[in-house]
């Protein structure tokens, strides 16, 4: 009776909140959770969704497909407290901020490989291939005392395809707006202990004018990407994998001079051997060789840089009654190519142990993490990590959890002419609590959260603090800001009917503490809302997407407009092993910036066409 009582109590608010946010794309997601979901991001061990105490959003294959999206970022828009900012179309320059932080300070792996660059600092999305993703975690809140630096807001994981027992092959084509065209083949199988993914594919589009006031020619851009994933069980409870992935991307960009055809190359590779035993019942051992590799190239106005980050990791998993107690050794290699540094090739390295202990025990969930990172330059960084929920009914668990984080700075901050080679690291203190509840298929979730950020590193017009900085340029970095980012993260999903709801609304001060301004291309509010249902054979969805004000500039003198978009998507088996599907992308036409100065696509469709034999 108290559980019914309270069910109906708390559905007219999630209807009420969902119908005063705004559209996310996540009504298949959203709407239809995967209970069965095994998820790694939160304790870098598989655990099942219902017993995660982090804030994690997984996102399927079926709901990448359906979305339509054409990159990651794409993807990750739609997600709950992720926003974007990109300098033109799907291949330009892309940050993703989660929570509001900088896009450096999300922790993110494909397949188990750290990517990042000590150029820029952090992914670079827009090299990712969409095409060869089979599943996305993203995980919202400091994990560092798992992961160790850069995990300041976050962790994204990024799964491409994996084999299973027998053979699936699958063809994905399509053509949009802008002469875009794609093509994927992919072929995934396994027998007697062997399994294996191997997936091409390639994309073409003539883009569009990204830059108004630069050269005024179309920016397109193609990509040729390929995955492999091999699996061998060489004993009962002994595996070996190898993972691989390797993606080459030319773009066109508008840069500073105009009349000039620039071009960027970029290079993102990823590889892993990883090694599994299971000794026994509650001992399992992991052990995994990892390397990604970043490289960016322009012409005609040459800049080359790379980023190579290799981690060697040994993992014992411990079942002790009920609990879990995770023991690791790391070490993480970083290495940066840059003409503008001195020297020209420079690199750094860390080690890491790290413990955590996991424990459910009736309505309690407990868990715990510590790592001491020693690295190269900086020594000593120690963070921590605690979190507990507790389920009050069988629908209802309340959570809240704390944690320290910290991200060395890139050897490109440090070292290039523009470097400051006494920087210190950034370091972060957040906070959370949540509300989550779910009976059947009505779901509604409350997180409210703050993060602090001090010895926040930013470009610094000198000379100032940069007499005594690398280069002859009067700028440098510097750590000059100090930030606090407080927000509040609702979601949910219901089923009216036919219909399927998904939404999330995301309510943020980013703010620099020091200066009291903004911090750039951050909304303070934004919301998604989502609504799909099935009609003659054809399933039909339609997604709106509200950003709110945001400045382009650190200075808070550019401000960027609010704007709503409009996406539709329709989709429909053909026979037994065909399937059909179309989005209408900005169907209002809005014009907008992310980005101060750089167009968005407008009205976009894209027709897709696959084929996978059941």
């Amino acid at each position: 009776m108290i559980h019914s009582a309270l069910a109906g109590r708390l559905r007219p608010v999630a209807l009420a909140c969902l119908c005063a946010g705004a559209v996310s794309p996540w009504a298949m997601a959203q709407s239809q959770p995967m209970l069965d979901a095994v998820v790694v991001s939160a304790t870098r061990s598989q655990q099942p969704i219902t017993d995660v105490i982090a804030d994690v959003t997984v996102i399927d294959r079926d709901t990448i497909e359906r979305s339509g999206a054409a990159a990651v970022a794409d993807v990750l828009a739609r997600v709950p407290g992720v926003t974007i900012s990109r300098n033109g179309g799907p291949a330009t320059t892309t940050n993703v901020y989660l929570r509001g932080a900088e896009g450096r300070f999300t922790a993110v792996f494909i397949d188990g490989v750290r990517i990042d660059s000590q150029s820029t600092g952090g992914a670079t999305w827009n090299a990712i291939p969409l095409s060869q993703v089979e599943r996305i975690e993203v995980l919202r809140g400091p994990a560092a005392a798992i992961y160790g630096s850069d995990a300041l807001a976050g962790v994204v994981q990024i799964f491409t395809r994996e084999g299973e027992e027998g053979f699936f092959p699958s063809v994905r084509m399509g053509l949009g707006s802008h002469q875009t065209r794609t093509l994927g083949v992919s072929l995934r199988g396994g027998a007697e202990g062997v399994d294996y993914a191997f997936g091409v594919g390639a994309e073409r589009s003539d883009g569009f004018n990204a830059r108004l006031q630069g050269n005024p020619d179309r920016d397109g851009y193609r990509n040729e990407n390929l995955s492999g994933r091999l699996g061998w069980r060489v004993a009962p409870g002994h595996r070996l994998e190898l993972t691989l992935l390797d993606s080459r991307q030319r773009a066109g960009y508008d840069g500073f001079t105009p009349g000039l055809d620039d071009q960027s190359l970029h290079r993102l590779r990823t590889a892993g051997l990883h090694w599994t035993a299971q000794w026994s019942e509650v001992w399992t051992t992991r052990a995994s060789l990892t390397r990604g590799t970043d490289r960016y190239e322009t012409t005609p106005s040459p800049y080359l840089t790379e980023t190579r980050v290799t981690t060697a990791l040994l993992r014992n998993e411990l079942r002790l009654g009920p609990g879990l107690m995770t023991v690791d050794l790391e070490r993480r290699e970083d290495a940066l190519d840059n003409r503008s540094t001195t020297p020209p090739r420079t690199d750094r390295h860390q080690n890491a142990v790290a413990v955590g202990y996991g424990w459910r025990s009736g309505p309690h969930h407990l868990q715990v993490n510590a790592r001491h990172d020693d690295d190269s330059e900086f020594g000593g960084q120690s963070t921590g990590l605690l979190a507990y929920g507790h389920d009050v009914s069988r629908t209802l668990r309340v959570t809240a959890s704390a944690g320290t984080a910290f991200r060395v700075p890139t050897l490109f901050q440090r070292f290039s002419i523009y470097g400051k080679p006494d920087l210190k690291a950034e370091k972060g203190r957040n906070v959370e609590a949540g509300l989550h509840w779910q009976s059947g298929a009505d779901r509604l979730s409350v997180v409210a959260y703050r993060n602090r950020v001090r010895d926040l590193i930013d470009y610094v017009s000198g000379p100032g603090p940069c007499v005594n900085g690398v280069g002859p340029y009067a700028g440098c970095y510097d750590n000059v800001g100090r930030a606090r980012i407080t927000g509040v993260t609702l979601s949910g999903g219901t089923r009216l009917g036919a219909v399927n709801l998904g939404g999330s609304w995301d309510v943020m001060r980013p703010k620099n503490e020091l200066t009291d301004k903004w911090l750039a291309r951050r909304p303070r509010t934004q919301a998604t809302l989502t609504a799909d249902t099935v009609a003659a054979g054809w399933r039909l969805g339609g997604e709106v997407q509200v950003v709110g004000e945001r400045y382009n500039n650190a200075a808070n003198t550019q401000r960027l407009a609010s704007y709503t978009l409009l996406n539709l998507t329709a989709e429909r088996p053909l026979g037994r092993d065909w399937r059909l599907l179309a989005r209408l992308d900005n169907a209002t036409d809005r014009a907008y910036e992310t980005v101060a100065g750089y167009a968005t696509p407008g009205r976009t469709l894209f027709v897709g066409l696959s084929w996978a034999p059941r």
